[in-house]
């Protein structure tokens, strides 16, 4: 196996990772896209997923902001993924990080935190100390979670929106724009605010 990266998905999203590993000296090889809307993009070819051959073979990045979109492509790769830490982000060493996860500039990862498989840690994101991120969450920009919360698999928590400690946000909740949670969060919630409130659980799906 070799070292260049395949990219599944040319979405603004994508754009941002490509600057991470571009950051960080590594070589992208192709990007992966069914619905093709351009041949190239920042010079990097796009080809549809069937023209890859041997996948199992390559090393893979799901650039695809859709936590639940993202879940449906990983179960369908049986390959290596890899993880992106833009250089400017801090990542304590008594922290962990899953593949196929994405940290972007300007974000903190403090010590005592488990960042799951396939999560987005967004530009300026901050996740405190012994915070648990289950897979396929979304921390969006500058949100903070503080000390000791427990996100489970496939949240989105909002730009700007806050956290205090130790609370627990259920499996595919959202969390709104700078909303302020300051209890726990149910399964499939939609809560916004400050304080944080529940506005409606959604439907599950087969997906999640």
């Amino acid at each position: 196996m070799d070292n260049k990266i395949y990219l599944y998905g040319a979405s603004g999203h994508c754009k941002v990772v490509i600057d991470i590993l571009k950051s960080n000296n590594e070589i992208i090889e192709a990007i992966l896209d069914d619905n093709l809307k351009a041949e190239r993009l920042f010079g990097i070819p796009i080809v549809p997923s069937g023209d890859c051959k041997d996948l199992k073979n390559k090393i893979f990045l799901i650039t695809i902001g859709d936590n639940s979109i993202r879940k449906k492509i990983s179960k369908t790769i049986k390959s290596t993924f890899h993880i992106a830490i833009h250089k400017k982000a801090i990542v304590s060493s008594f922290s962990k990080v899953g593949e196929g996860t994405v940290v972007m500039a300007g974000a903190i990862i403090n010590a005592g935190s488990f960042i799951g498989e396939h999560c987005v840690i967004n530009t300026g994101a901050i996740i405190e100390h012994d915070c648990l991120i289950n897979n396929y969450v979304h921390v969006s920009p500058n949100a903070s979670l503080a000390g000791g919360v427990v996100v489970d698999e496939g949240s989105h928590i909002g730009i700007g929106a806050c956290v205090i400690q130790g609370v627990k946000i259920g499996k595919w909740a959202i969390i709104g724009a700078g909303a302020v949670i300051i209890k726990d969060v149910p399964d499939f919630a939609v809560v916004v605010g400050n304080p944080g409130k529940l506005i409606k659980i959604k439907e599950n799906n087969s997906n999640e």
